[in-house]
């Protein structure tokens, strides 16, 4: 039996980059999976089909996750469509990088609304339908431990704030048996960040292991997060970042 059969999960931003791989790995894995995106509806029905054809199945909602109203009826929506939630998987993000004094305030609620509000109403909803063994996993950065450059204070601080969410929700979920988790991918290969621009050539002579990784290596660790393999982890993050923060 697939280890994760049965198991009904939603991916924030899931059509493109590691939102793509991990509703694929969790398909892939036996879960039924719904998924969010914003505006490639064509890529996301493609996903889907891609899915349902492979005898698994999925669902896209389409949500603006700026928007509270949109992510709350995405877990409803999964919950109708399903029967339940077992796995949520906060993964949609933004970044806007540019010199600190540059930077407005529409700016800075843009990024914490997408980064930072949407995961905690994700899963403020979420565990209205979570029991024991369910699982909220949030893809963050390693940025969070390490800025690694200029241009980089609002996006570093929305990623250090999903640490101490995690920490925190935790220890209040932590009674009914539901484990909290963070991704922190460094350098993955997606088409908003390719391997092979003149910037990526500088992260990787920063790292232990001088390659970027795939999307399915993260896809892969919340697979596994997500599992009964993780069942004890919870509280804290793993960082996926080839050993550039090492």
């Amino acid at each position: 039996m697939k280890k994760l059969a049965n198991k009904i999960a939603l991916v924030t931003g899931g059509s493109r980059g590691i939102g793509a791989a991990t509703v694929r790995r969790l398909a892939s894995d036996g879960a039924l999976v719904a998924f969010t995106y914003t505006n490639s509806a064509e890529t996301a029905e493609a996903i889907v089909n891609e899915i349902n054809a492979a005898d698994g199945r999925a669902i896209a909602i389409r949500a603006d996750s700026s928007k509270s109203a949109d992510i709350i009826h995405a877990v409803n929506k999964t919950v109708a469509e399903f029967g339940g939630l077992d796995i949520l998987v906060n993964n949609a993000g933004i970044y806007i990088g540019k010199d600190f004094q540059e930077h407005t305030i529409e700016e800075y609620d843009q990024l914490m609304d997408v980064n930072v509000k949407a995961v905690y109403v994700a899963a403020l909803e979420a565990v209205k339908h979570l029991k024991a063994g369910g699982r909220i996993i949030t893809i963050g950065s390693n940025m969070a431990d390490n800025a690694i450059g200029p241009q980089t204070t609002l996006y570093t601080m929305s990623k250090s704030a999903l640490q101490g969410f995690t920490r925190g929700l935790a220890r209040d979920l932590g009674p009914k048996g539901i484990t909290v988790t963070l991704v922190q991918p460094g350098p993955t290969h997606t088409d908003m960040n390719p391997d092979n621009t003149e910037q990526a050539g500088y992260l990787r002579s920063r790292m232990a292991l001088p390659n970027y990784g795939s999307v399915e290596d993260v896809a892969g660790l919340v697979s596994f997060l997500a599992s009964d393999e993780g069942k004890q982890i919870t509280g804290s993050w793993v960082t996926v970042d080839g050993g550039l923060n090492a």
